[in-house]
């Protein structure tokens, strides 16, 4: 059993910063991509951001590219979401993924951490 627990959600104003935080509890991450995706109030589950764990290759969805920044700390199992330019549309849960890279599918969530954007 993996764990992946997030952390740094918060409330921030409309164009400030906020950096997420995932730890997981396993350092055999190679085979994986580590993410993030969002939940909005009332609308479903978005892909944000994924880093490959060897490769350090990231993608975003356009919604935050130029915004959101996502890396990882191969020796602390940890990736990190920086979030700047904030806007209200950007308000959700956030959680932790990891995904498997052959087969694409997800099979750890973190708890999710909220991140509310004031306007």
């Amino acid at each position: 059993q993996v764990r992946l627990v997030e952390s740094g959600g918060g409330v921030v104003q409309a164009g400030g910063s906020l950096r997420l935080s995932c730890t997981a509890s396993t350092r055999a991450l190679s085979a994986y991509n580590m993410g993030w995706f969002r939940q909005a109030p009332g609308k479903e589950r978005e892909r944000v951001a994924a880093v490959n764990w060897i490769s350090s290759n990231t993608d975003y969805a356009d919604s935050v590219k130029g915004r959101f920044t996502i890396s990882r700390d191969i020796i602390k199992s940890t990736v990190h979401l920086q979030m700047n330019s904030q806007k209200p549309e950007d308000t959700a849960v956030y959680y932790c993924t990891r995904q498997k890279e052959r087969s694409g599918s997800h099979d750890y969530w973190g708890q999710g951490t909220p991140v509310t954007v004031s306007s």
